[in-house]
């Protein structure tokens, strides 16, 4: 089985397992609330997206990649936009479906693999909205190309990434370093079972040069930067910066 395969399964299993915010679809009042403009988006465990990074998405193409849960994909649409996603997860997608009946707006569902390519045409898309998620695939270049080539020129990629320090220090306590960078358990046998051993998905660690130097040398433009912190813990209590958010424009 594909390392994926093994990620699709421990998050569909997850939903009946554990109370995650990120698998909690928006109640009626939290779409209508969206729908007047407040600014709700999240792409990263705490810290709002500005409101003006997506404010003009009435009547747009967006796409939401690895996006499932009922949340972004649901903000958008009650804003108008016109939204597909692509979500690994039965689960994830599910929500969305459900969301999208109870609100009575249309979403275009796909269940597919983001690391391989995407099943859309070039040019297909004013936005792409990515919230943390490429900390389940080993390489991310593929996946910042292959957003740049659905794309429309001009389009808006809008990304929550996971800066791979917490990784270093992950395990009990998250408060010691424990591990050399970069954390990978397709390449320490060990830590991938001790990840499913914590019932964890595979999950892996990537610089910054890999994220915002994997950006630009897809050809975006880097537009915007924020940071964010883990949503609890050591990192949280500190106020260290684990997640950054990013918007690039497609030159």
């Amino acid at each position: 089985m594909k390392y994926t395969g093994q990620n699709e399964a421990s998050i569909n299993a997850w939903k009946e397992k554990y109370d995650l915010p990120w698998m909690k679809p928006l109640t009626e009042a939290e779409f209508r609330a969206a729908a007047r403009g407040e600014a709700m988006l999240t792409l990263t465990p705490n810290r709002k997206v500005p409101f003006s990074w997506y404010e003009d998405c009435k009547g747009k193409q967006v796409l939401g990649l690895a996006a499932g849960g009922g949340q972004q994909m649901a903000i958008l649409s009650a804003l108008g936009a016109a939204c597909t996603l692509l979500d690994f997860s039965e689960e994830q997608l599910t929500a969305d479906r459900l969301v999208s009946e109870r609100e009575g707006y249309s979403i275009q569902l796909c269940k597919g693999d983001m690391t391989e390519r995407l099943p859309f045409a070039d040019e297909s898309f004013d936005f792409v909205v990515n919230p943390v998620s490429n900390h389940y695939v080993e390489e991310v270049l593929p996946i910042f190309a292959e957003i740049y080539r659905v794309l429309k020129p001009g389009g808006v990629f809008l990304a929550g990434l996971d800066t791979g320090i917490y990784w270093a220090f992950w395990g009990e306590e998250d408060t010691t370093l424990k591990r050399r960078l970069p954390f990978n358990p397709l390449k320490d046998e060990a830590l991938r079972q001790e990840l499913l051993a914590e019932d964890m998905a595979l999950v892996f660690s990537h610089t910054l040069e890999e994220q915002i130097g994997g950006q630009l040398k897809a050809g975006f433009l880097l537009k915007d930067i924020l940071e964010d912190t883990n949503e609890a813990g050591p990192f949280f209590e500190y106020n260290i910066p684990t997640f950054i958010l990013t918007r690039a424009v497609k030159a």
